[in-house]
């Protein structure tokens, strides 16, 4: 079956061995029809707004913006935007609660809310949730390029969020969470790449289930890692014009610059690929850690 998908070169291994790409397709494929079959059997099949239902078209709509990504090879400023069409069904669907706690404003509720003639509760539905989706999706899809990143990272964020939502969502999850975690393991190994298609994927997931179980804050401190790449990175594209690399040598991973998370572990300390990447989980895990206690005590 790997046999089928295209292979590309592992860039930070020697020899450049060929490793299949895509298998980030399983994922989609296998949640989407696990939360389909969720609506129907447990009862949500009376309501046309369910969660599952939702979450399944989000991800659906993630894989294939992956999919097209991983065909084409669209620019960055391109597919920077692709995320928006993703955040439709939430909006549409009406999934979230337009009553957001944040750290700052406190609770802020939407519906008391208006600008100018439009009514706050299409602004929380038609912006506030799609620049959410977009910045989460595009946030986890520019931590990658070693085995293991694009999917243990993501997989640590959805255990953090599936610990600090309610019951009833989790079941959500369980499916998705499972198979991205036999993806991860053989990812790590250095035997697949799940491609735009999985690391796409998996940011909406991650996006969409937040706003579903109404827990944006868990969220933002659980992908903190992935806005600090992601702006350590952008800051020196558009200021410096210059874009983060990794070199290697001996097996050994380093960099002579910090403009990403990667290159900034490696300028100052130069390691392997795998243990690199466990230094990365490592800092994921810390704020996943943060992003349940953080919920517990609000």
């Amino acid at each position: 079956m790997v046999a089928l998908f295209p292979k590309v070169p592992d860039r930070h291994k020697p020899g450049n061995p060929l490793v299949p790409t895509g298998l980030g397709v399983f994922y989609v494929l296998i949640s989407a029809i696990y939360l389909f079959l969720l609506h129907y059997y447990t009862g949500y099949y009376e309501n046309q707004n369910s969660p599952a239902l939702t979450l399944a078209v989000c991800i659906l709509f993630g894989g294939f913006m992956g999919l097209l990504d991983d065909w084409i090879d669209l620019r960055w400023r391109y597919k920077a935007f692709l995320p928006v069409f993703a955040a439709l069904p939430l909006g549409v669907l009406r999934q979230g609660t337009p009553v957001m706690s944040t750290y700052i404003f406190g609770k802020i509720d939407f519906c008391k809310l208006s600008f100018w003639f439009i009514p706050g509760e299409i602004i929380f539905y038609f912006a506030v949730l799609p620049l959410i989706v977009t910045i989460t999706t595009n946030t986890v899809n520019q931590l990658g390029g070693l085995n293991g990143l694009e999917t243990i990272c993501p997989s640590i964020v959805l255990m953090a969020l599936m610990l600090a939502s309610s019951p009833e969502y989790r079941v959500l999850l369980y499916i998705p969470l499972a198979v991205y975690l036999v993806l991860a393991f053989f990812n790590f190994q250095g035997k697949i790449f799940v491609g735009n298609t999985g690391s796409f994927a998996a940011g909406i997931t991650i996006a969409a289930y937040a706003i579903i179980a109404n827990i944006e804050q868990a969220l933002l401190i659980s992908i903190l890692p992935y806005i600090f790449n992601s702006a350590l990175k952008l800051l020196n594209i558009f200021l410096l014009r210059q874009t983060a690399t990794l070199k290697m040598k001996d097996n050994i991973l380093y960099s002579d610059h910090r403009k990403s998370l990667l290159t900034l572990i490696a300028f100052y300390k130069p390691t392997t690929e795998r243990k690199l990447v466990l230094i990365v989980s490592g800092i994921f895990a810390i704020f996943a850690c943060l992003a349940v206690l953080a919920n517990l005590l609000t």
